[in-house]
């Protein structure tokens, strides 16, 4: 695979209407990328809509589980590279429902990597796995070499995602490389059950924010411009012998807890309101962070915002925008 040109390249990410996704699109659009993406349910607004991204892709109406959509899209679109972040990422519906979150995102991913294989444009692809495929690990940081143990239905989706990931470019030579990225964060996440944009907008409402766990958990969140610069990083390097057919974390390595980060959101709000802590959220991972050293040393990547900075571009987009 030769060095990636993204001006005029036909380019498909999957979940484009979703938060990561629509963040990847829009740096592709920005510098002159053709971009097509797949939806399933057409929404009232979407990311595409948030982001102003409606008309400068290409929407194909299908579904990801549906190998004909992808083969279809691929094919009519003269697809050259593909970003498969589509997923059903959100842990509560996952546990109550794993069939779907298996269909999504195994059936999904296979529908991908098979329409990829019998393409005659794709010339590689980037699958997003996520750092929950580890599980829980005696040992902390993850490092890449760290068993996947993935417990629960969203986890173990990710981690058969990779399997599969990997058995195509082992048998089928297909130029992949799969990501494992830290909690993301950041402007347009929709997804309020998520700690960040669920704190931002209790806080404006008014109200008092509710944490579902104990306060202790600790996680590492990285800011969404630095995910969407470990995508294409990642993919412009595709064509490294020592990149092709891996997996990379994708992290800041630098942990918080549920309470701290709830401290920083509420003091760079100006406010002082205390949490409701329920300490009730199940099959949660107590901590939970990523070595990056793979990445530092052979991507030469690091992330560039520190968390202070990530969150205060994303109160201030809440506060932009949240009303609206």
């Amino acid at each position: 695979m030769a060095k990636m040109n993204w001006k005029g390249m036909n380019v498909l990410v999957t979940g484009a209407d979703g938060f990561i996704g629509s963040h990847i699109a829009k740096a592709l659009v920005d510098k002159g990328t053709n971009v097509t993406t797949i939806v399933r349910d057409v929404k009232k607004t979407s990311n595409l809509d948030v982001l102003n991204l409606r008309n400068k892709v290409n929407i194909i109406h299908g579904d990801l589980v549906n190998f004909h959509d992808c083969e279809r899209t691929i094919n009519e679109y003269d697809v050259e590279f593909i970003f498969h972040i589509a997923a059903q990422a959100i842990v509560g519906p996952a546990n109550r429902s794993p069939l779907s979150t298996f269909e999504s995102n195994i059936k999904g991913t296979w529908n991908i990597l098979e329409a990829c294989r019998l393409s005659k444009t794709a010339k590689g692809l980037i699958v997003a796995s996520s750092d929950k495929a580890y599980g829980q690990q005696k040992k902390l940081p993850y490092t890449e070499e760290s068993p996947l143990n993935g417990y629960y239905p969203y986890d173990a989706s990710k981690a058969c995602a990779e399997i599969l990931a990997r058995c195509y470019y082992m048998t089928y030579n297909i130029p992949l490389a799969i990501t494992r990225n830290a909690n993301t964060y950041g402007p347009a996440d929709m997804n309020m059950s998520r700690i960040i944009p669920d704190v931002i907008t209790t806080v404006l409402r008014g109200e008092q924010p509710v944490i579902r766990s104990d306060g202790t958990p600790e996680r590492d969140y990285m800011y969404v411009k630095d995910a969407v610069s470990a995508y294409l990083t990642l993919a412009e390097n595709l064509h490294r012998k020592e990149i092709v057919g891996q997996a990379f974390n994708f992290g800041t390595s630098k942990p918080i807890s549920v309470i701290e980060l709830y401290s920083k959101i509420i003091k760079l709000m100006g406010k002082s309101v205390k949490p409701k802590i329920l300490g009730e959220a199940k099959n949660e991972i107590d901590r939970q962070y990523l070595a990056i050293g793979k990445v530092k040393k052979i991507l030469k990547w690091q992330p560039k915002y520190t968390i202070d900075q990530g969150l205060k571009e994303t109160i201030e987009w809440y506060k932009n925008n949240y009303q609206k």
